[in-house]
């Protein structure tokens, strides 16, 4: 079970971004996910999500150059457990990779990290739907972000998403899965992962798959409008390789 997440976000200049998804899907990626602890690597490239802009215009992105800004791609590791990824760390393994592999590397822009470790998950209403032998599905909806400035809101935080978001999501059709993690590492402390079935079932059926609940809509326009993203977060993003152990 991949109780922990490795998630790089960056994005790739066009000279040398064929070369650089080469080696990472026929190297980088198969190398890593034979490490003690990691289960499987998926990389994932943003799209412009069709229909409602998730937060539907409510949500504020930080805007601390301290955050890097990259979000076209996506990379993920998967882990028994966040210290996986502390035999070593990400940084300390990527110093210690070949000069080659250092090279491509530093082909990634604003690259941001974060280490994550799982709070809860539920079964979409499609988890039927779930490939065998892949990693993740073929669609996700990615956020991060820090939560509101009062003590209090990350206790709404957490029963927002017990008793609202993620019972939703099990009555939601195309949705796989959901799970909620908080960061071991890196910015920022809370993320949120949904899986699923397609970027057309998302499209179809996540926006305004809250209308008609008076209560949880008012609860979350509440909730979302203290939260302050990562940048262009939430991703929706297309899988486009992936490696199992």
């Amino acid at each position: 079970m991949d109780r922990a997440l490795w998630i790089s976000w960056y994005d790739l200049p066009d000279a040398g971004r064929d070369a650089y998804l080469a080696w990472a899907h026929g190297s980088y990626m198969p190398a890593l996910a034979k490490r003690p602890g990691f289960l499987y690597a998926a990389h994932f490239k943003s799209v412009v999500a069709q229909g409602e802009v998730p937060g539907g215009g409510r949500l504020a992105h930080t805007k601390d150059p301290k955050v890097p800004a990259g979000n076209a791609y996506i990379l993920i590791f998967g882990g028994e457990t966040a210290h996986a990824f502390a035999h070593p760390t990400p940084r300390k393994l990527h110093a210690e990779l070949s000069a080659e592999d250092r090279r491509m590397l530093a082909l990634r822009q604003g690259e941001r990290v974060n280490i994550f470790t799982e709070e809860a998950r539920a079964d979409g209403f499609d988890a039927a739907k779930r490939e065998p032998n892949a990693a993740l599905s073929p669609c996700i909806q990615l956020g991060s972000f820090q939560p509101g400035p009062d003590e209090a809101d990350e206790d709404d935080l957490l029963a927002w998403y017990a008793q609202c978001r993620m019972p939703a999501m099990t009555r939601l059709p195309g949705c796989v899965a959901v799970r909620k993690t908080v960061s071991v590492s890196g910015w920022a402390k809370h993320s949120v992962l949904y899986e699923f079935v397609s970027l057309a079932e998302r499209n179809n059926r996540f926006p305004g798959h809250e209308k008609g609940r008076p209560d949880d809509e008012a609860w979350t326009d509440r909730l979302v409008r203290k939260l302050l993203h990562a940048p262009g977060s939430p991703n929706v993003a297309e899988r486009i390789a992936f490696v199992l152990r």
